[in-house]
C-alpha cells in the first residue's frame, strides 16, 4: 500500500532527525489510527532534540509550544503545504490549571509516555524500522511502554498509570475518554470510568472554551448516541449537555438523527443539542424556555452568536406540528429560511413519521411553478417608479405582493406592479379610488 503524502511527510522529518544522530518516532493519535487500520488526520513527532536543534534542521518552523518543547515543521519543495508537530521527550510537572504543566523537564521516550492521558495514545511508531514482522512493511515498529498495544486489541479504553492522577491534571480527559470511546467503539476500563465518575463534578473548573469544543466534536460525530450515553452513564451531563440525566429517549433520538446535508460541524452539533432537549423536556418550549435554554448553553460551552441561533432555531420545532395548516405563502418563507432544515432533522429525530409529512409537502411546493423561494418580481425601485412614496409601507407593500407571488396569484411583473397600487392605495385609505 503505498504511503500517504501525509505520511511520507512525516517520515521525512523523522529521517532528517535520525541522520542528525537524534531519535524521532511517530507519536500519540496517529499511531493509534495507524494500528486501527484508519487514515490519521494528521501526525505528531516526538523526539529528543531540543527545540532549538529542531528549528536548525529544517528551513521552514514555527515555535507553537517553545515552552513545552513544540516546533510546527513546514514542508518545501515536494512537500510544500504539508506540516507536522514536532515535540520533545518530556516529563510533565504539577498541573495548576487543570490544562497545562506548571514545568516540564525534557525527557525520555518512557517518561514521555508515561506524562500521556491514556495508553491508545501513549504508543510510538519508528516508520525507519519495520522490524521484520508482516505489519511492519506498512507501519514500522511500534514502541509500547504502557500497554497500549493490547488496549487496542481489546478495544478499551485505560488511562496511563493512575487514572485519578491522569483526571486531576486535566479535569477535560474525562470528556475525551468518552470521545474516544465512542468514536472507536471502545469500552472504558473500569476503573478509568470510576474515577471520570468521582471527578464529573470538576469539569466546572475547566475554560468553557475548551468544554465547548470537546462537546461540539462529540456531537457533530456520527458516533453521539454512543457517547452521549457514555456522558449520562459517568455523570457528566450537568457539565456538558446542561441536563441533570440522559433519558434512553435522548440516546434513541440522536441514534436517529441525521443532520442537513451541508450542515457545518458546529451546525450538526447544535442540532444534536437540541436533540437531546426535546427528549428531556418531552415537549416544545415557548419562547422563554428557548431563551432560557440558549443562554444557558452559550455560557456553558461558550457558543458563538450564530451556534446560538442554530441552537434556538432546533429547538423551535412547534411550528413543524402546524405547518400543513399554514397558508402556501407562509409555509414557502418558512421552508426557504436560514435553519430550516436544522430544525427538520431534529424534529425528524424523535418524529420521523411527521417530520416525513413535512418533507413531502415541502417537495410537492418546490415543485409548484416558482419553486419555494422565486426571486422577487419587484423591489424598492419598481415602488418608486411607480411614483409611490418612500417609507415605512414599502416593506409592506413588497411582502403582501410576495406572498402573492408565492401563491402563485400574481406571475408577471405587471400583474405585480398593479397588485403594488391597489396595496398602496388600500394601506392609504383610497381603497379602490
Amino acid at each position: 500500500m503505498p504511503l500517504s503524502s501525509d505520511r511520507a511527510f512525516a517520515d521525512a522529518v523523522v529521517a532528517t532527525l535520525r541522520d542528525a544522530g537524534h531519535t524521532a518516532y511517530l507519536a500519540g493519535g496517529c499511531v493509534r489510527d495507524l494500528l486501527l487500520g484508519l487514515e490519521p488526520q494528521d501526525y505528531d513527532i516526538a523526539t529528543d532534540a531540543p527545540p532549538p536543534r529542531v528549528q536548525a534542521l529544517f528551513p521552514r518552523t514555527a515555535a507553537v509550544g517553545a515552552a513545552f518543547g513544540v516546533v510546527l515543521v513546514r514542508g518545501v519543495g515536494p512537500f510544500k503545504g504539508h506540516q507536522v508537530e514536532v515535540a520533545t521527550f518530556r516529563s510533565d510537572g504539577h498541573y495548576q490549571d487543570q490544562r497545562r504543566p506548571e514545568s516540564v523537564t525534557f525527557s525520555t521516550p518512557e517518561a514521555d509516555a508515561r506524562r500521556r492521558d491514556f495508553t491508545i495514545n501513549a504508543l510510538f511508531l519508528d516508520p525507519l524500522n519495520g522490524g521484520g514482522a508482516p505489519e511492519g512493511a506498512v507501519f514500522g515498529r511500534v514502541i509500547d511502554f504502557v500497554g497500549g498495544r493490547d488496549d487496542l486489541k481489546l478495544r478499551r479504553l485505560r488511562a496511563v498509570g493512575d487514572p485519578d492522577e491522569r483526571l486531576a491534571e486535566d479535569h477535560l480527559r474525562a470528556i475525551r475518554a468518552v470521545r474516544f470511546a465512542a468514536r472507536y467503539g471502545f469500552q472504558i476500563d473500569a476503573a478509568t470510568a470510576e474515577a471520570i465518575a468521582r471527578h464529573a463534578a470538576e469539569l466546572k473548573g475547566v475554560s468553557r472554551e475548551r468544554v465547548g469544543d470537546e462537546v461540539r466534536r462529540i456531537l457533530a460525530h456520527p458516533s453521539r448516541a454512543e457517547a452521549v450515553e457514555w456522558i449520562g452513564r459517568l455523570g457528566l451531563a450537568p457539565g456538558t449537555l446542561g441536563v441533570d440525566a440522559v433519558p434512553s429517549t435522548a440516546v434513541e433520538a440522536l441514534a436517529c438523527y441525521r443532520p442537513p446535508a451541508g450542515a457545518s460541524a458546529s451546525e450538526a452539533a447544535m442540532g444534536a443539542l437540541a436533540v437531546v432537549q426535546h427528549a428531556v423536556s418531552q415537549a416544545p418550549p415557548g419562547a422563554s424556555a428557548r431563551e432560557a435554554w440558549t443562554a444557558a448553553a452559550r455560557q456553558r460551552l461558550s457558543l458563538s452568536n450564530l451556534e446560538a441561533e442554530a441552537l434556538d432555531a432546533a429547538l423551535d420545532t412547534a411550528p413543524l406540528v402546524e405547518f400543513a395548516a399554514w397558508e402556501v405563502a407562509q409555509q414557502k418563507r418558512f421552508a426557504a429560511s436560514r435553519w430550516f432544515d436544522l430544525r427538520l432533522a431534529a424534529f425528524a429525530a424523535a418524529n420521523a413519521e411527521a417530520a416525513a409529512e413535512v418533507r413531502e409537502h415541502v417537495e410537492m411546493l418546490a415543485a409548484r411553478p416558482g419553486g419555494i423561494a422565486p426571486p422577487p418580481l419587484l423591489d424598492g425601485n419598481d415602488l418608486i417608479s411607480l411614483r409611490l412614496e418612500p417609507g415605512p409601507q414599502f416593506k409592506v407593500i413588497l411582502d403582501r405582493v410576495y406572498d402573492l407571488q408565492l401563491e402563485g396569484r400574481v406571475r408577471s411583473r405587471a400583474q405585480a406592479c398593479d397588485e403594488a397600487i391597489r396595496i398602496a392605495r388600500e394601506l392609504s385609505g383610497l381603497g379602490g379610488r
